[in-house]
């Protein structure tokens, strides 16, 4: 029986379109079109094993080796700092990661800046960069209320359209780095499967290429 490439895939619209790329590059899997609700499937003939996941639990498959290859948001990568190679921008899910703030904000040196975040470690490292004293309050929820309720001065988060600022009158002040999709690997399944791994970059990045 053929070894296996398994292939960490994020739930999802992202997920689909990245399933896609590599359906064009010749590593189909066609029992993934059916209509169930399986989260693994095979194509034994190729030896691909796909499997969905929440997109930020696919680092940690990569980098813990049940999972050769992946696809994460860089902001996840940023924040988590998996041990993993990262092979490819995949030129999708693009967003920005920014500094957003009330329209009447204005920034006090002098004072500790209050800062909500989900991404504690990219703000962390951001302001870090400017040398500014901060107060990061960790929040997993909706971000945008900190600063409407007086909990936070700014926010850093993802915008993609920017639609949920302006109905909660924020503006973005900052962009602190940009996102995008990329194809990760688990350090010794790129080592020992190179060669299937080398080819399914090659057949993705000729798309992007095609694209550009």
């Amino acid at each position: 029986m053929k070894q296996m490439l398994n292939i960490a895939l994020p739930k999802g619209r992202l997920g689909e379109k990245v399933y896609a790329m590599f359906e064009k590059a010749g590593f189909p899997c066609p029992a993934i079109h059916e209509d169930n609700r399986k989260l693994i499937f095979e194509n034994e003939e190729l030896g691909l094993r796909f499997f969905w996941a929440k997109p930020s639990d696919v680092p940690i498959y990569v980098e813990r080796g049940v999972a050769d290859i992946g696809v994460a948001g860089k902001d996840i990568l940023l924040e988590y700092r998996p041990d993993v190679y990262e092979l490819l921008d995949l030129d999708l899910g693009k967003c920005r990661m920014a500094v957003a703030a009330p329209k009447s904000f204005h920034d006090d040196p002098r004072r500790t800046l209050r800062v909500a975040t989900k991404f504690s470690r990219i703000a962390a490292n951001y302001y870090a960069a400017q040398g500014r004293e901060i107060d990061i309050i960790h929040l997993n929820g909706s971000i945008e209320i900190a600063p409407i309720i007086g909990l936070s001065d700014v926010i850093v988060d993802i915008v993609e359209t920017g639609t949920t600022l302006k109905e909660n009158d924020l503006e973005v002040i900052a962009t602190v780095v940009p996102i995008s999709a990329r194809l990760i690997a688990n350090k010794s399944g790129y080592k020992f499967k190179n060669e299937t791994i080398e080819e399914i970059v090659r057949g993705i990045a000729a798309q992007i290429n095609a694209k550009s």
